[in-house]
């Protein structure tokens, strides 16, 4: 185990190099794509629920918290059909993205102290920087201990203050917006600021981190998978650049992940666009009488919808709201599946679950 000392930020030596800059241009071409196809689509907030969703998901993955598409979106559709701890986790990390999210659009900053806020969140306690020496980081298969994080409460906090600075001041250095991300993650994870939950606060910080330099204009830049997928390549970079000062290949790893998780994402985005006008074009045509655009949104805000949601969102009586659901269900070409859990009565956009279910899995199909 090296013995490495975090620098203080903005690195003293040159990061963005004759391949690096040529892997920025590919990464902003595809997250410019990326913005486009959101801003294109006719309600964009039906995103945030499909996408951060399955970002809460992975991002939980990567730490071996592991739950089900299935569950999850039951789950988001009532709080109460929550199963399993793990679909717990999964929804404190989605909250957690959201808080972070609203902070940042409303102050324009990325502070210290919604870091500490999105951690809180996904952890679900009051906890603050660590104050307790021990903390080492260790291999999962031999146990070794690899890297040693600062141990006590005065460094983190130096550390963090200057990230901070680092994030917000664009006046300390003129690298690009997407390096300097790359360096802000190995910075934080290097850190280790928090007793647990470093690896899931510091994803959240990349979009974020998007979000506070309008390259994203929703945090729907699902980058878990591609960390999940490359999970060796991830940990053995972050430990080459402190071994060996190896920054070219974790900036290009990084730059690399932004640039096909845009593209894929894009995909996913036009995907679904398609399938929305499909539904409008049917529904308009097959059950005139019941269609307007707020029924085609809250039948794609999420792969499940209930009476309550369409009563509320169509501002109409509980029977018509039924009498519109069972209208979708018994068209010759359903629109959606009729399923009864407990009480109440579900019904799945299954064309839509589909969808994301496959893409969520690397098939398009």
């Amino acid at each position: 185990m090296g013995n490495y000392i975090i620098p203080t930020l903005p690195l003293s030596f040159e990061v963005e190099t004759k391949a690096v800059l040529k892997q920025v241009a590919a990464a902003h071409r595809r997250l410019a794509e990326l913005k486009g196809a959101i801003k294109s689509m006719p309600n964009a907030s039906i995103l945030i629920n499909t996408l951060a969703l399955q970002e809460s998901k992975d991002s939980s993955e990567i730490e071996s918290i592991i739950t089900t598409h299935d569950e999850l979106y039951k789950a988001q559709v009532s709080p109460s059909m929550f199963t399993s701890a793990a679909a717990k986790e999964v929804e404190n990390y989605n909250a957690a993205l959201f808080l972070g999210y609203n902070q940042v659009k409303k102050n324009d900053l990325l502070t210290c102290r919604t870091i500490v806020k999105i951690y809180q969140a996904i952890k679900n306690n009051t906890a603050w920087f660590r104050q307790t020496p021990g903390t080492t980081l260790k291999n999962e298969l031999t146990q070794e201990i690899v890297y040693e994080p600062p141990q006590t409460y005065e460094e983190i906090v130096s550390h963090m203050t200057n990230l901070e600075q680092f994030i917000n001041d664009n006046e300390l250095c003129d690298i690009d917006p997407l390096v300097k991300m790359a360096i802000i993650h190995h910075q934080f994870e290097s850190i280790h600021p928090f007793s647990d939950g470093n690896g899931r606060t510091g994803r959240i910080i990349n979009i974020l981190y998007l979000v506070l330099h309008d390259l994203l204009d929703l945090p729907v830049l699902y980058m878990s998978r591609y960390i999940t997928h490359n999970k060796g390549t991830y940990y053995r970079l972050l430990q080459e650049v402190r071994d060996k000062n190896n920054w070219e290949e974790w900036v290009l790893f990084m730059l690399k992940g932004i640039e096909e998780t845009s593209q894929n994402t894009t995909w996913l985005v036009e995907q679904i666009k398609t399938l929305m006008m499909q539904y409008k074009h049917r529904i308009r045509e097959e059950l005139p009488k019941i269609y307007s655009q707020d029924l085609i949104n809250n039948l794609f805000r999420h792969p499940y919808t209930k009476i309550e949601f369409v009563r509320k969102e169509l501002n109409i009586s509980k029977p018509t709201a039924i009498s519109y659901l069972n209208q979708l269900c018994e068209c010759q070409n359903p629109f959606l599946q009729k399923i009864r859990i407990g009480r109440d009565n579900y019904y799945i956009n299954t064309q839509l679950f589909n969808l994301l279910q496959n893409a969520f899995q690397g098939r398009r199909e």
